[in-house]
């Protein structure tokens, strides 16, 4: 795996598309994230990178712990984190490692003991005032407790382990680049309230605002939440948190302490190696801030995190919710690169992995906890992946053996995927958005009913990759296919050749000639590859 750093590279032709590089090649992250404690040692591993083979994923997201790589203070232990980079380079696939460090849902479950039992040099979060712990009424008493953002000391100590993290991949991994970029923290913020409440934070609190800070909210409220956007226009240009932003002032203050408090971090490592950085979100669903993880990345505060955080190239939602289509939208905005690093694995979840490269031309897409993919749910699975008997779907876990295929498809593809990321060239349709049926490229279009062959499918799915004007590759499951011309002139339409077949190689391998009855029908229950050429007369 020897050549340049992996980057980030914005193409000039669509405002906020982005593609990613591996060795000077493009790259999408068709991942999958381990459960917190397998990347703990080696050996639990070593069944987790074969599964991840069978599934044809080409990288892992692997926690990387503060308690583990630093147990004592100024005290560095690497080992776990050579043997993780040594075992991705023996199976030929990448690492984006999780920094597990203050923040670990919201809580402080990774911090070393040498942090958590000097509660008076590193400060805890006072959910309510004096209180170090609490349980928190609205999670059924859940203990709660986690470190203040406000606190230096904690700061500092954060950013020189993930610093001495940062310098040591450098050391074993520049040449190789088997590490290709890093999660900062891991869903921060704080649960319970929607600011710190200790006397420290209420007098900063009080004080003014920095006013640039309110200009740049000022000036960006285009893509903001109505709610936030109402408080941001109707508060005062001056003043106090308070007076600025009005009701939204304690989520827009907690968020400005977080996100600035990560940016250091994330800014600290990339001194010592410059990889894409990434984090994370709990997501809001709706609620108020502090049912949510306050301060963190959820969208209705992405624009206080994209002036924060500069260091951080990527926020990223962590997706469980029905809703995903939506959500993805929402983090699109502000030229935000899309990467899902969680998401259930239940049985949508390999038809979203097609739709995110599809329509929106995700640099990668990461089902949590994939190693029990295709296994039955248990009941902590299935509260949070929120199984509901509306969608049979949410209860079914994916199929491995399908969601490999698409992985190796995908995969398969990639030259020819990458090469269309930022065009009208690359589009996907997913029956969870019924009323976005068609995909239109010029002269030609294709309408997409999602049922086999009249039977409605919750997990239909079809991408389309054209590759001259009327000619396209078509991933196609549980629809029915349509093409049509946008052409008045030349309104009809017929195919002049119809493929099934795969990639070997880089090059289009026909397995099938398709005609008659597969033409006359095009209907696919089950996922297929296919190659087709339309022509358009009067």
């Amino acid at each position: 795996m020897n050549g340049e750093q992996f980057r980030t590279e914005q193409k000039e032709s669509t405002v906020g598309s982005a593609v990613i590089t591996v060795n000077s090649k493009p790259y999408i992250m068709m991942a999958g994230e381990v459960h917190n404690s397998n990347s703990s040692s080696t050996e639990a591993m070593e069944p987790i990178w074969q599964k991840a083979k069978k599934l044809n994923m080409n990288t892992l997201l692997l926690p990387v712990t503060w308690e583990m790589l630093e147990p004592e203070e100024g005290q560095f232990e690497f080992r776990l984190v050579d043997g993780l980079i040594a075992q991705a380079r023996e199976c030929e696939m990448h690492i984006v490692f999780l920094w597990f460090g203050a923040w670990k849902n919201a809580q402080c479950y990774y911090a070393p003991a040498w942090v958590k039992c000097n509660p008076e040099r590193f400060w805890r979060a006072e959910v309510q005032k004096g209180k170090k712990k609490v349980n928190l009424e609205k999670f059924h008493g859940m203990p709660y407790t986690t470190l203040s953002s406000h606190c230096e000391e904690t700061l500092q100590a954060d950013s020189r382990a993930f610093a001495m993290l940062m310098k040591h991949i450098k050391e074993v991994d520049e040449k190789e680049h088997t590490v290709i970029a890093v999660q900062v923290e891991n869903e921060p913020g704080l649960q319970g309230a929607a600011r710190e409440h200790s006397d420290y934070a209420d007098e900063l609190f009080g004080k003014e605002v920095p006013s640039a800070f309110v200009a740049y909210m000022r000036e960006n409220t285009a893509t903001m939440r109505k709610d936030v956007k109402a408080a941001v226009e109707q508060g005062q240009e001056s003043g106090s948190w308070e007076e600025v932003f009005g009701t939204a002032a304690e989520e827009i203050f907690h968020t400005y302490s977080v996100a600035g408090y990560i940016d250091r971090v994330a800014e600290a490592g990339k001194k010592e190696y410059n990889l894409p950085m990434t984090v994370n979100a709990w997501l809001d669903k709706g609620q108020e801030p502090g049912m949510f993880p306050s301060g963190g990345p959820v969208a209705r505060m992405m624009e206080v995190w994209k002036y924060r955080a500069p260091h951080i190239d990527v926020l990223a939602p962590d997706i469980y919710v029905q809703n995903f289509c939506e959500v993805c939208e929402e983090y699109t905005k502000m030229g935000n690169p899309l990467f899902i690093p969680e998401t259930a694995v239940h049985s949508h979840v390999a038809p979203r992995l097609v739709y995110v490269i599809g329509h929106h031309h995700a640099i990668g897409f990461a089902p949590f906890g994939f190693e029990d993919m295709g296994q039955p749910f248990s009941a902590t699975d299935s509260y949070l992946f929120g199984v509901d008997t509306s969608d049979p779907l949410l209860s079914v876990p994916q199929d491995i053996e399908e969601y490999a295929w698409y992985g190796h498809t995908l995969n398969s593809m990639m030259s020819l995927l990458t090469s269309r990321y930022g065009t009208g060239e690359l589009q996907a349709v997913i029956s969870e958005q019924p009323e976005q049926d068609m995909m239109i490229f010029g002269q030609y279009g294709f309408k997409i009913l999602m049922a086999v062959p009249f039977i409605p499918r919750k997990d239909g799915v079809c991408l389309a990759l054209q590759i001259a004007e009327n000619e396209f590759y078509l991933i196609a499951n549980g629809c029915m296919i349509a093409p049509f011309s946008t052409n008045p002139e030349k309104p009809h339409v017929d195919i002049l050749s119809l493929e099934e077949g795969e990639f070997r190689d880089g090059v289009w391998h026909m397995t099938r000639r398709l005609n008659g009855d597969e033409v006359a029908s095009m209907r696919y229950d089950k996922p297929t590859l296919l190659k087709i050429k339309l022509f358009s007369y009067q």
